[in-house]
């Protein structure tokens, strides 16, 4: 992919240039996604995968993780009709999308 994970240009209009804000916002979102992947892939109360993927798809949108956000937009979308195979497709891209986030982050603090 050769979009980066994280649109650091968007993050910096949001945080207004404060690295140290930024820093922190990162640092919140790669830890959202841990515990809202856990809950989409794992909760069994359907709403709560829809909520876990709708709370995900504004953090990722906050940050500029567009592929985070568009794949929780789709997730999302798919939660709320009946279980079918893009279901599985779908929460795997979401999976890869935020790992690839993920990656971007730490590297990002590496560098700091």
């Amino acid at each position: 992919m050769s979009q980066s994970a994280i649109d650091t240009e968007h993050l910096s209009r949001q945080t207004g240039g404060d690295l140290a804000l930024e820093r922190e916002l990162l640092g919140l979102f790669a830890q959202q996604c841990v515990r809202h992947l856990r809950t989409i892939h794992s909760a069994e109360d359907p709403a709560a995968r829809r909520d876990a993927a709708h709370t995900l798809k504004g953090a990722a949108r906050a940050i500029g993780a567009w592929q985070v956000a568009e794949a929780a937009d789709l997730v999302e979308q798919q939660l709320a009709l009946p279980p079918c195979a893009k279901l599985e497709n779908r929460m795997d891209a979401l999976a890869l999308a935020a790992a690839e986030a993920r990656a971007v982050i730490a590297r990002l603090d590496l560098a700091a």
